[in-house]
């Protein structure tokens, strides 16, 4: 009966403990070893961002804060779900690395994500180190309406 006890105690403060995903910050050279293993990698920028610097290639473009500094977690988190399953690891990346800490949080606090990956240096430091972009244009050519670029 006490151990009955002990154990229901243990179960029921575990149950207790907030669930988290790790969050990692990586450099670029991780970023790369990540995309060709296959983890997405989620650019959260705005679209006139894409415009102006270009994306990592095989990124998937889904704005977090518009222009204006809004967003709608809910609907993006609907989003970032059907390019990003919750039980596997994601990648994302922004202009310097701190809005994807923010939205990191949402993903592990919200939205049960497992394992999160930030950029620290977003695209920023990636083209600094002189590493390939291809033109956003030129990514969402490619995309149906209403697809998940």
């Amino acid at each position: 009966m006490k151990l009955m006890r002990i154990a229901l105690l243990a179960g029921g403060m575990l149950l207790a403990l907030p669930l988290h995903a790790e969050i990692v910050d990586i450099d670029n050279a991780e970023l790369e070893r990540l995309v060709a293993a296959g983890v997405p990698l989620v650019d959260v920028r705005t679209a006139a961002e894409w415009e102006e610097s270009g994306i990592v290639p095989a990124s998937r473009l889904l704005t977090f804060f518009d222009a204006q500094g809004h967003a709608d977690p809910a609907a993006w988190l609907e989003r970032v779900r059907r390019v990003a399953d919750p039980t596997k690891p994601v990648a994302l990346i922004c202009r310097s690395g701190n809005r994807t800490r923010a939205v990191s949080e949402i993903l592990s606090n919200t939205a049960g994500y497992q394992k999160v990956y930030n950029v620290r240096a977003g695209i920023k430091g990636w083209i600094g180190e002189g590493r390939p972009v291809v033109p956003a244009r030129t990514a969402l050519a490619g995309c149906a309406p209403d697809s998940l670029c």
